[in-house]
């Protein structure tokens, strides 16, 4: 069983703490996966999975993985006519373009930050007002009340 120190968040406390900030739901493998369905349920999906694609790249220290996973965001995110094309501005798309052929860890850094702060300021506050977010936390409340009050 799980030590609870003051630092414990109860189920229903945790999907609450999601609204606090993006970074609080993204670090959440459930608030993620919430968030990712609700995207899908926009057609927007790209966003968060380009986002995901770039921290998964900040990380790589093989020179040769990162020039192989540099291609493959570019042709699956970046380029024109991309499958997962996410929506930047073409000075953005240039200078990516530009620097593909040798890329450094920090060659999406400007595309990731447009990215992110587009889901900051439109995804992520219609999140919060979803079905999906309510369901969640409604879920999570009853499911904590059953657990604390056996006899409902």
């Amino acid at each position: 069983m799980p030590v609870k120190c003051c630092f414990y968040r109860s189920p229903t406390t945790e999907t609450m703490a999601w609204s606090e900030n993006m970074d609080t739901l993204l670090a959440n493998e459930e608030g993620l996966d919430a968030f990712r369905t609700f995207l899908k349920s926009e057609f927007s999906e790209e966003n968060v999975e380009f986002w995901l694609a770039c921290e998964d790249f900040k990380k790589t220290e093989n020179s040769e993985k990162i020039a192989s996973k540099a291609k493959m965001i570019y042709s699956e995110f970046i380029e024109a006519d991309a499958p997962k094309e996410i929506n930047i501005d073409f000075s953005t798309r240039d200078l990516i373009s530009k620097n593909i052929a040798e890329p450094t860890l920090k060659c999406f850094d400007e595309a990731q930050k447009l990215i992110y702060s587009l889901m900051a300021k439109d995804s992520f506050p219609r999140f919060l007002k979803s079905e999906i977010y309510k369901q969640l936390v409604n879920s999570q409340q009853v499911g904590n009340h059953k657990k604390w009050l056996p006899f409902l």
